[in-house]
């Protein structure tokens, strides 16, 4: 992918939603290309409406059938909202899986893959401060990046 495709948080997770709750990448990629809304009811939750999807990606210059097939970058990570998306992208449960606090997310246990998507898609104001080794794959600390204090 030459240009990096850059997603808000909120789309972000719309699309890892969509793939968590069973829409296969085809049948995801089909619907943004065809702009079906009506694909997206199957997935629709309280939480999760997809009503403003196209108009959204649209207005910012989401391109989001790019960002299904190649990738994305997330423009700005909340503490929750990462929170949140990790919950859809690794199919754990923060109250369970992993550890959040405040500017950090701590014991995230991921494989290979999922590590690198991860650093691939976390936006620029979050970085992964830590990665160690463990039986099975890698588990990760995020952090909020701390502004440079020029003194």
């Amino acid at each position: 992918m030459s240009t990096e495709v850059r997603l808000s948080q909120h789309t972000a997770i719309l699309i890892e939603h969509a793939k968590r709750a069973g829409m296969s990448e085809q049948s995801l990629l089909h619907a943004v290309q065809s702009n079906d809304i009506s694909a997206f009811e199957q997935v629709k939750e309280e939480h999760y409406n997809y009503t403003d999807l196209f108009t959204y990606s649209v207005e910012h210059g989401e391109k989001l059938a790019e960002a299904i097939t190649g990738g994305y970058r997330i423009t700005f990570n909340t503490r929750n909202g990462l929170k949140i998306w990790l919950e859809k992208i690794l199919g754990q449960d923060s109250e369970r899986d992993f550890q959040v606090g405040e500017g950090i997310i701590e014991g995230l246990l991921v494989n290979e893959q999922q590590a690198e998507v991860i650093h691939q898609r976390l936006a620029a104001n979050w970085i992964v401060a830590e990665s160690k080794e463990v039986m099975n794959g890698k588990e990760l600390t995020l952090k909020l990046r701390a502004p440079e204090v020029i003194i």
